[in-house]
């Protein structure tokens, strides 16, 4: 079934479609998902609660830009408000004009470490990171995606780089 067809037959509700919409394309979701949350367990409710949003609101797709684009946005956004929803992302009231570039010596690091250390992040550093870093959103766009000030993603994103500087520094120390 070509993915024309398919998006057709979800927004038919059929769950088969649904089913086969889901085996396709939960691994691409569930990576943004787990870069966006604390852990694994957290990751696959956010990814549950995403595909639960793409479901309802499938209708709305009109077929104009990447399906798979729109299923993104939707998966960050199931992910932004469940964070505001949940007071986890304080806003502070630091302004920090320019950005910290984070530079390490050339370090091998597991991916699966690097993606450990982002998910001990705080929240609002963590999330300020997967999206300025990872996704390439501006900082003016995470702004308004999380009603907070340029000057408060900037901060978060250099505090974030630093804490993870930290953590690679010391695994440099560890492997020596």
């Amino acid at each position: 079934m070509d993915l024309e067809e398919l998006i057709h037959n979800c927004k038919k509700g059929k769950r088969q479609a649904q089913a086969e919409l889901y085996r396709r394309y939960s691994g691409i979701l569930f990576g943004m998902c787990l870069k966006y949350s604390r852990n694994r367990t957290e990751a696959e409710d956010n990814l549950h609660d995403s595909f639960m949003t793409i479901f309802d609101k499938i209708d709305q797709y009109s077929f104009q830009g990447s399906f798979e684009g729109w299923m993104k946005r939707i998966t960050i956004n199931t992910v932004l408000q469940k964070y505001r929803k949940d007071q986890y992302l304080n806003v502070i009231s630091e302004n920090i004009e320019e950005e910290v570039e984070v530079e390490t010596d050339q370090t091998d690091i597991r991916l699966s470490t690097l993606l450990g250390y982002i998910q001990e992040l705080p929240n609002k550093y963590r999330i300020t990171f997967c999206l300025y870093v990872l996704d390439g959103y501006s900082h003016k766009e995470i702004s308004e995606m999380l009603g907070t000030s340029t000057g408060t993603s900037k901060s978060n994103l250099a505090r974030a780089k630093s804490i993870l500087r930290d953590k690679i520094e010391k695994t440099k120390i560890n492997i020596a």
